[in-house]
């Protein structure tokens, strides 16, 4: 069973630097488990056997920011943190590399069916073994997620990551049924969104909840919420980044989303701003150099800083919704993550 696919997923690697100085400030615990999962998800794609051992290490191993699984730890640490009986520390863990391993799944899809060359800098599988060889890679990827979360022994887990699968999977249906459209309403998009990349960061916290002492229930709801929310706002700012790049900063060509017929946020308010642009038909579009040209044609009617204060007005609401309850420092952390999702567009 083959991962989700389509627009490329959005990648931390070259973004999120304040990531970093995020986990720092949480201090030695969180560094710690952020560590221990960096470990842990190293040997799960060295236990693959060759040949496919090589590929999965290869996606997981060049690290992005690890922005989901901070996600996950942050959230255990909100609700009481894991128990100190037991293996509540490995259940931790074991949740945050499942959730980076669906993540990497979809990444490896991805560039396989975007024909993308490199990930982060480097040859992707699909590049480096072919179409067969990245798919094998992408389905074990999304099957040890599964594997290492069901090792938790908790049906509430598993239900939240596949909820998630699923709706990247419904979120891709909706993307591809929406290709080249001559239109698609904002509240279409926004849901496409939520599928495809709010929904996998819900299930972030709501998977640090449920391995917390005090994690169940209306709290692991309002985590989930404020989750959804960042993931909302992230891939709207990275349809923003398609358009206004520059290639140094995203590592893919301006308009490459368009190219490929995906209707983003700012060609849909471009549209609404611009007659010519209304009947513009993105199966128009025979290569860079002309998706480029729309870039600038869509920046010029002013959408970007349309689309950018949507955005930031999501990331308002998610810092909202933040419970009051939450521990001495972990309410300022989860908001400075979603500080650092906004930082990487100014």
């Amino acid at each position: 069973m083959s991962a989700v696919g389509g627009t490329r997923t959005p990648d931390t690697t070259q973004e999120l630097d304040g990531l970093d100085a995020i986990i720092r400030r949480g201090g030695a615990g969180l560094r710690e488990r952020m560590a221990r999962t960096e470990r842990h998800l190293e040997r799960v794609t060295a236990e693959a056997g060759v040949p496919l051992a090589s590929h999965a290490n290869a996606t997981v191993i060049p690290a992005g920011k690890r922005l989901r699984p901070l996600l996950v730890v942050l959230a255990s640490e909100s609700a009481g943190g894991p128990p100190d009986s037991g293996d509540g520390e490995e259940r931790l863990v074991r949740a945050a590399v499942a959730v980076e391993l669906v993540h990497s799944a979809t990444l490896v899809h991805d560039d396989l069916i975007d024909g993308a060359q490199l990930r982060r800098g480097r040859p992707t599988v699909a590049a480096v073994a072919g179409r067969q060889v990245a798919v094998a890679t992408g389905d074990l990827l999304f099957s040890r997620a599964f594997a290492e979360l069901a090792r938790n022994q908790d049906t509430a887990q598993l239900r939240a990551l596949s909820e998630a699968s699923s709706a990247l999977a419904e979120g891709e249906l909706l993307q591809r049924e929406d290709a080249y459209a001559a239109h698609v309403a904002v509240e279409r998009y926004l849901r496409r969104c939520e599928l495809k990349t709010a929904a996998l960061f819900e299930a972030a916290c709501r998977l640090g909840a449920l391995t917390a002492v005090e994690g169940s229930g209306e709290l692991a709801d309002a985590l989930g919420v404020f989750a959804r929310r960042i993931g909302l706002a992230f891939q709207m700012l990275d349809d923003v980044l398609d358009v206004s790049g520059p290639v140094e900063r995203t590592g893919k060509s301006r308009g490459t989303d368009l190219l490929d017929g995906t209707v983003t946020l700012p060609f849909i308010l471009a549209r609404e701003r611009e007659p010519e642009l209304a009947t513009f038909e993105l199966a128009a579009l025979a290569g860079p150099r002309q998706a480029e040209e729309l870039c600038e044609r869509i920046a010029a009617t002013g959408a970007l800083d349309e689309a950018r204060e949507q955005a930031l007005a999501v990331v308002a609401d998610a810092k909202a919704a933040l419970p009051a309850v939450l521990p001495e420092g972990r309410s300022q952390l989860l908001e400075l993550v979603a500080d650092a999702v906004v930082e990487r567009y100014r």
